[in-house]
């Protein structure tokens, strides 16, 4: 009988609903004490017990994957990004890596267009002053005066375009491989050089993956070739920005503002200098938020889990919809 380590913080509001769903299948589980993610030094704690993982951004390092053998079969990624665990090593030592790709592209990008919305109209901050009683009027732009640049043309960069557009803006794409041509000119994209979109958008959003060739790719000298006055959006990964450059161009007044939904560390500090900016909105790694996809990610995770434990499940759909009808979800806290 198998055993099976869940860590996914999306699953604990209703993990009785998934423990059962496991049980169903013959696992015995495992529930970890995760708040956020797990360390290498936490995932320690749970080896040579379990022969699978549900997990979040759990840092699974060749350490911590050679303490879990030979027991460990499959690291089933609740989610897209990978970049916490070492996958070359998980697959050189015989443990798969499963993940489920395109799996928030809708409300990240709505996220997305959210902050810009925000930026551009400057609603958070008459909210405020109403609230306050100071009747301020702020100077707003239309979205259809700005420029979006877009860094990582993948499947949310598309989704942010494709909204950008509707909304009449000038959109500048940049990506290490080649954007299929169709999407270029149905969309009006202008791929350009890293350099030059950042030079010329009054947006930037960061949609890439998490990388060698991506980590800090906003850093001191990028910075230095942004638009006076630009906004930085990040609802991809934290370690995109280098938090330090981050916090100098808002000090010095080269950003007009920043929206960050991921951070270099999280959560985020209560003595990070990020807090102390009015024209900086942050959220708390939330900008997947969405019950149809999170039900898809639920479903996925498990189902990337029991294929490659072996284990037939030809039924998971319906037992997913049932137990869905006797379990409810409470919203995440903390």
């Amino acid at each position: 009988m198998p055993t099976i380590l869940i860590s996914a913080p999306y699953m604990m509001p209703s993990i009785n609903r998934f423990t059962g769903i496991l049980h169903k299948y013959g696992c015995e589980t495992i529930v970890a004490d995760v708040n956020e993610r797990l360390s290498e030094e936490e995932i320690l704690r749970y080896a040579g017990k379990f022969d699978g993982v549900i997990c979040g951004d759990d840092r699974f390092t060749p350490k911590a994957i050679d303490a879990c053998l030979p027991r460990l079969k499959v690291i089933s990624k609740w989610g897209t990004g990978i970049d916490s665990i070492d996958k070359a090593y998980s697959e050189k030592v015989g443990v798969t890596v499963r993940n489920t790709t395109n799996a928030f592209t809708l409300p990240v990008s709505d996220t997305v267009m959210g902050l810009m919305l925000s930026f551009a109209r400057g609603i958070p901050w008459m909210n405020r002053d109403v609230k306050k009683g100071l009747w301020t009027k702020y100077l707003g732009r239309s979205l259809s005066e700005c420029t979006l640049g877009v860094v990582g043309v993948g499947n949310i960069g598309k989704a942010v375009i494709r909204r950008a557009r509707a909304f009449g803006m000038k959109i500048l794409g940049n990506d290490i491989i080649p954007i299929a041509l169709d999407f270029i000119v149905e969309n009006g994209v202008e791929m350009t050089t890293l350099e030059d979109l950042l030079g010329r958008a009054d947006f930037i959003s960061l949609n890439c993956d998490l990388n060698p060739t991506s980590f800090h790719i906003i850093n001191h000298q990028t910075l230095e070739w942004i638009k006076p006055g630009a906004v930085l959006i990040n609802t991809a990964r934290g370690p995109l920005v280098e938090e330090a450059a981050l916090v100098e161009g808002l000090r010095s007044g080269l950003l007009g503002g920043a929206g960050f939904d991921v951070f270099e560390i999280e959560p985020l500090p209560a003595d990070s200098p990020l807090l102390t900016f009015d024209n900086v909105l942050l959220s708390a790694h939330n900008s997947n938020a969405s019950p149809a996809a999170w039900e898809r990610v639920h479903r996925n995770t498990i189902h990337n889990l029991l294929t490659d434990l072996g284990i037939k499940h030809d039924d998971l759909d319906s037992i997913m919809a049932e137990s869905l009808k006797t379990n409810s979800s409470e919203p995440l806290k903390g």
